[in-house]
């Protein structure tokens, strides 16, 4: 009787192991990952953060059952923030320290030198992709570990050309062609070729970076190109999405949209207040940018104030593909992979800024910067004020103590620099 009982434990037992694989690979299936990162793009420009001026529909829609993350700096320039994406570490670490660093001569970050994040998403078993912006973190996206990529032979605004760089090899054409199209199109075949694998897909598109040229939506007689660049980014947004849709893979596609630095120009109004500082400069508007994760299933509609820098991408995106990653190499990163789940996770502190031979390191309440200078910020993005140098306020002591300490651990001065110049530009402060 007893051995009876026994071999039923052991058949159900039998059964349910049988059972069980099938079960665990539909639970910890790895997601596919999309990172949407558009160009010159602060707070100001979409209506999910209070734009003033803008209606971004589609990427509200992320919003929409997404984590909208309140606190996000990236660097105040393009290619320092796409070499701390891509290398998950400060730029006095890498030599990713301004827009001219990539060159031969300088002293960009090299992908020999770095586990780059095309290489790590690989060794996670990921199939990769690189398509829109890259010339200024140096090299090729081949190089830096990924499998296919289409980019731009030009150094500036990527919009009306005959030509384009698609797996190490120039395309040309007869007539011009509108390459944020043709970028987006050879996103999407990359999507659709892979669906039945887990990917991940590095799309940083070019607009709205200037020139600011007519788009293919643009009336003849459009007064606000700007505008149309807006709507046309925002157009390609909601493209993304409606194929994530199309290939029945949204619930288990992570979709993340955030911008690469400030607005370009003068940064706009949010819910009737200027944003101080626009791209360039070492004041709010110049790095902190909009980051909201999509995940159908996962994340739900909220609003989380937990600080973000751009390393942390490097971070979270390994998380999320269960990529192991290296010994003996310093990475800045945090992952906030706990939060797009909605759990607590471990928070940052506080975010390190750089560009050039400026730079800052913020908590929630105050920045400091390298001339020793700290600003109370209860009121950033719109107001950051100078604390005088002999105040006895006892939390400006104890704030200039602490984030001192920070940037002494940190020692940026003592890391690498550029000696080509690119300090960010320092702009007269506005008031709110």
């Amino acid at each position: 009787m007893n051995q009876t009982k026994l071999s039923r434990r052991s058949f159900t037992g039998t059964l349910a192991a049988l059972a069980a694989p099938s079960i665990l690979t539909s639970a910890t299936r790895k997601p596919n990952i999309i990172f949407l990162l558009a160009d010159d793009l602060g707070l100001d420009i979409i209506s999910a953060y209070g734009s003033d001026a803008y209606k971004t529909p589609n990427i509200d829609s992320l919003a929409h059952n997404g984590v909208r993350f309140e606190t996000c700096y990236a660097a105040p320039l393009c290619g320092p923030t796409r070499s701390l994406v891509n290398t998950g570490r400060y730029a006095f670490r890498t030599g990713g320290i301004t827009n001219q660093s990539w060159r031969p001569d300088g002293p960009g970050a090299k992908s020999k030198d770095e586990y780059p994040l095309g290489r790590l998403m690989k060794s996670a078993g990921y199939v990769t992709c690189s398509s829109g912006k890259w010339r200024q973190v140096g090299e090729t996206p081949g190089d830096w570990g990924f499998d296919e990529w289409l980019t731009d032979p030009t150094a500036g605004g990527w919009f009306w050309q005959k030509s384009y760089t698609k797996n190490g090899k120039l395309i040309e054409h007869d007539q011009e062609v509108y390459c944020p199209d043709v970028a987006h199109e050879f996103a999407m075949d990359f999507m659709r070729r892979q669906k039945d694998k887990p990917f991940f897909l590095y799309y940083p598109t070019h607009l709205i970076h200037g020139p600011i040229l007519r788009t293919p939506d643009s009336k003849p007689d459009s007064k606000d190109l700007y505008a149309d660049n807006v709507a046309y980014l925002d157009k390609l947004v909601g493209k993304v999405i409606a194929e994530v849709d199309k290939l029945g893979i949204r619930d288990n596609t992570v979709i993340i949209f955030s911008g690469d630095n400030g607005t370009a120009r003068e940064s706009g109004k949010v819910k009737g207040r200027q944003i101080n500082g626009a791209k360039g400069s070492m004041w709010e508007g110049g790095s902190r940018v909009p980051l909201i994760v999509n995940w159908k299933g996962v994340t739900k509609t909220r609003v989380c104030t937990d600080m973000v820098d751009f390393t942390d991408f490097h971070t979270t995106f390994g998380e999320l593909g269960g990529a192991k990653m290296p010994t003996g190499m310093k990475f800045d990163g945090r992952s906030f992979a706990p939060q797009i789940r909605g759990d607590k996770g471990k928070p940052r502190e506080w975010v390190y800024v750089q560009l050039g031979r400026n730079w800052y390191v913020r908590d929630k309440g105050w920045k400091l910067n390298q001339a020793g200078e700290l600003y109370e910020m209860s009121q950033a993005p719109f107001e950051e004020k100078l604390v005088a140098a002999d105040s006895t306020d006892a939390k400006a002591a104890a704030a200039r103590k602490k984030l001192g300490a920070v940037l002494a651990e940190l020692n940026p001065a003592g890391g690498k620099v550029d000696t080509a110049g690119g300090a960010g530009k320092k702009k007269k402060k506005k008031k709110a």
